[in-house]
């Protein structure tokens, strides 16, 4: 007992310091890494709005104004913006050409954007999957803001709010793209012209 009573502090440092390495922090604690690179911080020090939370990596944002930051970075990047929903035939078709655009633009000044508006209850069930499966290396997230008619003309007058839809800017010079995307060509095209 005398040894119990002694070594007693040390274990009860050593359960301390066990359950402090596996607490969750307050938000994002339903955050595994992920391929997505979340968009926290980027190379060019621009700073990116905090998402309400994360599901399998994926920022959430509720509210379109706390993911309206993303079309007014006023940088030397060029923003490629596409909003898409894994229910939507058209849009999962194109994420492919997005996906080489990524890829041939690493370490150049541009940087993909694929905005989920997939139904939030699904954010979990299809959307984490979808994009853990594919391995999506474009970033990530997720717009639970299902009023669209309050929002859609901030991202462009153009929109009519169908989606797969497309908007690429730089500084102040921006298109919209209200179709599918073909090829990434095309997005180089728009890209060129910026």
């Amino acid at each position: 007992m005398e040894n119990f009573t002694r070594f007693m502090p040390v274990v009860c440092g050593i359960a301390i310091i066990l359950l402090s390495c596996n607490a969750s922090p307050a938000t994002g604690q339903d955050r595994p890494a992920s391929s997505s690179p979340a968009p926290a911080a980027q190379e060019d020090d621009t700073e990116w709005p905090a998402p309400a939370t994360y599901i399998g990596g994926i920022p959430i944002y509720e509210e379109f104004s706390q993911a309206e930051p993303f079309f007014h970075f006023d940088n030397d990047t060029t923003y490629v913006i596409n909003f898409w929903a894994t229910w939507c035939k058209p849009c999962v078709e194109e994420l492919p050409h997005f996906e080489e655009l990524t890829r041939a633009c690493e370490g150049q000044k541009v940087r993909v954007i694929l905005v989920s508006l997939d139904f939030p209850r699904q954010f979990k069930t299809k959307l984490a999957p979808f994009v853990g499966e594919r391995q999506l290396q474009s970033t990530v997230i997720a717009l639970a803001d299902g009023r669209y008619n309050d929002w859609i003309d901030k991202v462009s007058t153009e929109w009519t709010g169908a989606i797969p839809a497309t908007y690429i800017y730089k500084k102040d010079q921006s298109r919209f793209i209200g179709t599918s995307v073909k090829s990434m060509a095309e997005l180089e095209a728009v890209i060129q012209s910026l």
